[in-house]
């Protein structure tokens, strides 16, 4: 049942032996090569569950969607915040008006050729200005406000999306792992099903037992021999799978490398707390809360007046020139103040106020809905991992038994003390022992996982 291991020094041997007789043109290359691989020169990556995790961020769309909206939602937020300060405009203009045919007693020196439009000034025109303009309201505010917290939310959203990818990419990681040592373990027992088989011929040819023992073993044998070859799918699957979050071509050939050492799990208290301080779900309902405030408070603000302060500097005359004719000054400037009063709107702001608060109330629901399905998953999670690590020990001392039981039922087939049906009970009793162990194993990482995503120390 065990597999032998090949000391180093042999193995370093044996390279060196490859070595000189591929120099020596004995042994041709692919041979060569193919040994050399087989002794463990092989460049396929080791990937960890960290670099699974980096590469499936760069590869997930979901979560590269996730963080294009909050790279989008700060530029908002940097958006809103420069409706608080004054723009500034470079206005430039030239205006030609075509004359009336008469002169007007209007321009710099008293007497101009009069334009045939009247809204224009002259029939030359030329307008070189900075604009610098500024509104005060408590809309711009509000505005800030709300951009602040779609920003929040946006963030929050990106970590329920990054820590459900690691869940995911977690999932699959230990997957993988369980899928290779299944195919381990099936590999096992084909060979234990193949010297049973040798077994009971022997034994039959010494007459010590009936040719029934070496045909079931046989069956035992070809039955172990198509769930090799579904474990051998299932590991292909697992790969694939784990592949599409990693590499471009899922069909690339990857090792994966797990930590022995199973994560201890916090006691409910602990997780309690740090669950209600760093749970992303419930950071995205308080900042959607939020955000549907400041709606309500921009929404207010259309109720109240709003303050428009304008300045001009520069130029707009008959010339573009500083000086106009007999030292005329064209360089100067304007202000302007302006105070809107709403009056009447039909009713409009009403209506916007009211659909502002009909989404803030929405989202106290979605808060406290958030807050009643966080216990509720922190509950059943906990449980599900408690469960899960309890019974790893058990799994663990069951495969141990199993194993043992196996060794001792074959001693006493060989010695005739027991039946084939004990050998094969034997045999299926460690195979399913096997399996159990591997999927407790990956039920725990899972539950843990998804713990730590619940909590936010993931």
């Amino acid at each position: 049942m065990m597999r032998k291991e090949v000391p180093l020094g042999v193995e370093k041997a044996c390279r060196r032996a490859l070595a000189l007789l591929l120099v020596a043109g004995v042994l041709p290359s692919g041979v060569a090569h193919a040994q050399a691989s087989a002794a463990g020169a092989s460049g396929t990556p080791v990937i960890t569950l960290e670099e699974a995790v980096h590469r499936a961020q760069a590869n997930e769309p979901s979560y590269a969607a996730s963080l294009a909206e909050m790279r989008m939602a700060k530029l908002d937020r940097s958006i809103a915040r420069a409706g608080l300060l004054p723009d500034a405009t470079y206005h430039n203009q030239y205006l030609y008006t075509q004359p009336n045919g008469t002169a007007n007693q209007a321009g710099q020196t008293g007497s101009q050729a009069a334009p045939i439009f009247i809204a224009n000034n002259a029939v030359r025109e030329y307008a070189s200005q900075g604009v610098f303009n500024e509104t005060l309201g408590l809309a711009q505010v509000a505005e800030v406000k709300r951009a602040d917290a779609a920003a929040a939310v946006a963030a929050a959203e990106l970590e329920v999306a990054r820590r459900g990818l690691v869940t995911a990419v977690t999932g699959l990681f230990y997957g993988v792992i369980a899928a290779d040592n299944r195919l381990r373990i099936a590999k096992e027992a084909e060979a234990e099903a193949a010297d049973f088989v040798s077994l009971t011929t022997k034994r039959e040819q010494q007459r010590e037992s009936a040719h029934a023992d070496v045909v079931k073993a046989q069956l035992q044998k070809q039955a172990r021999g198509r769930e090799l070859s579904d474990a051998q799918v299932s590991a292909e699957k697992a790969r694939l799978e784990l592949g599409v979050l990693l590499f471009p071509d899922p069909r690339t050939p990857f090792t994966v490398q797990g930590e022995d050492n199973v994560a201890a799990l916090a006691t409910k208290a602990d997780v309690e707390q740090a669950a209600a301080k760093g749970n992303p779900e419930l950071k995205s309902a308080l900042a959607s809360l939020t955000q549907s405030g400041a709606e309500v408070l921009a929404a207010r603000a259309a109720y109240l007046p709003s303050l428009g302060l304008n300045y001009t500097y520069g130029i707009d005359a008959p010339q573009f020139a500083v000086n106009g004719p007999d030292g005329v000054r064209n360089l100067g400037y304007s202000a302007s103040v302006t105070l809107d009063i709403p009056v009447w709107d039909w009713l409009a702001t009403q209506h916007k106020v009211k659909q502002s608060e009909i989404r803030r109330d929405a989202a106290k629901v979605v808060l406290t809905a958030a807050q009643r399905r966080l216990i509720a998953q922190i509950d059943e999670t906990y449980s599900e991992a408690a469960a899960a690590r309890d019974q790893l020990a058990s799994l663990d001392a069951s495969e141990q038994t199993a194993a043992e039981s196996l060794r001792l039922t074959k001693l006493r087939y060989t010695a005739g003390e027991a039946t084939v049906l004990e050998v094969v009970d034997a045999q299926g009793a460690y195979l399913t022992a096997a399996n159990a162990r591997e999927d407790g194993r990956v039920r725990y990482r899972t539950a843990l996982a998804q713990l730590q995503t619940l909590t936010g120390t993931m």
